[in-house]
């Protein structure tokens, strides 16, 4: 039996965080191009809100899917608090509520900076960390998870990060929240694709159940490379577009080497994870330069 803090540690799905991170990362570091100017506080006080939805989706989504018999102490991927046993359903609702709480404090924090904007952005942000797997219309058992990463963890977060930093919401930043939103949705796919029998038994009808593990595939592979070829649009950035297209063609071998008929290696998410790191990584380098 593993001690406690690190069933703690397994529930919030360490390799997953980076999708709450980033845009923050991301989005902060294109307001200060845009403008010159960047106030720590509240990045520190974003990146906080964000980190805490997201370990209380994952949260949720652990006991949830547990309960729906999505996850089992047979899956292929990491071992699930819950589904394991190594912590209680009431407990990991308990940790799920407290995150929010916490999220709740800093975007009461914000309020006082930008106002009603951020209730727009905070309240289904907060409702969706649980609707995500519950509810009466859960996202991921509709074949709806990219579209909620898309949507939530790229165009809402990064543009909110941009409107914090500078109250204005700029058109470069619904390019680069589409850009990150379509590499933190290679994350869920990656999952969902390894997941697909799982999920097919607990008719979780994810992406890969409605349409197959090859099809799925073919849509890893395209936003992997989309968001490079989006670098265009900005049109001043080729150091960027360079940079940002070798990566995508390094982690395209990774997926076609990972990702088989019959499955995919664990390794493949956390890959897909530093792909993200490093995309913005390359962002923050070449738009420096420019």
């Amino acid at each position: 039996m593993i001690p406690v803090w690190k069933a703690w540690v397994l529930a919030s799905r360490p390799k997953t965080l980076p999708a709450a991170v980033v845009p923050v990362w991301s989005g902060c570091f294109m307001a200060w191009h845009l403008t010159g100017n960047f106030d720590v506080r509240l990045a520190v006080v974003t990146v906080l809100g964000a980190v805490f939805i997201q370990i209380a989706t994952n949260f949720f989504n652990d006991v949830i899917d547990a309960r729906k018999g999505a996850d089992t102490s047979a899956r292929l991927g990491p071992q699930r608090a819950t589904a394991g046993g190594l912590l209680s359903p009431r407990a990991v609702y308990a940790g799920a509520v407290f995150m929010l709480l916490q999220a709740v404090v800093c975007g009461f924090l914000l309020y006082h900076v930008r106002g009603w904007a951020i209730l727009a952005i905070g309240i289904p942000s907060l409702y969706l960390s649980y609707g995500y797997t519950g509810g009466p219309f859960p996202l991921a058992y509709r074949g709806l998870g990219e579209v909620f990463v898309i949507l939530f963890f790229g165009l809402v977060a990064v543009m909110g990060t941009i409107f914090i930093q500078t109250g204005v919401w700029p058109w470069q930043g619904w390019i680069l929240g589409l850009q990150i939103g379509l590499l933190s949705a290679v994350l869920i796919a990656v999952n969902n694709y390894r997941d697909l029998d799982e999920d097919r038994a607990a008719n979780k009808l994810t992406l890969a159940v409605r349409w197959g593990r090859r099809p799925l595939a073919f849509l890893i592979y395209g936003m992997t490379v989309l968001p490079a070829l989006l670098v265009f649009v900005y049109g001043n950035s080729l150091c960027w577009f360079w940079v940002s297209l070798a990566l995508a063609a390094i982690f395209l071998a990774a997926e076609f080497r990972l990702m088989k008929p019959d499955g995919v290696s664990s390794k493949l998410l956390g890959l897909s994870a530093l792909h993200l790191i490093l995309f913005v990584a390359g962002q923050n380098l070449c738009l420096s330069l420019t």
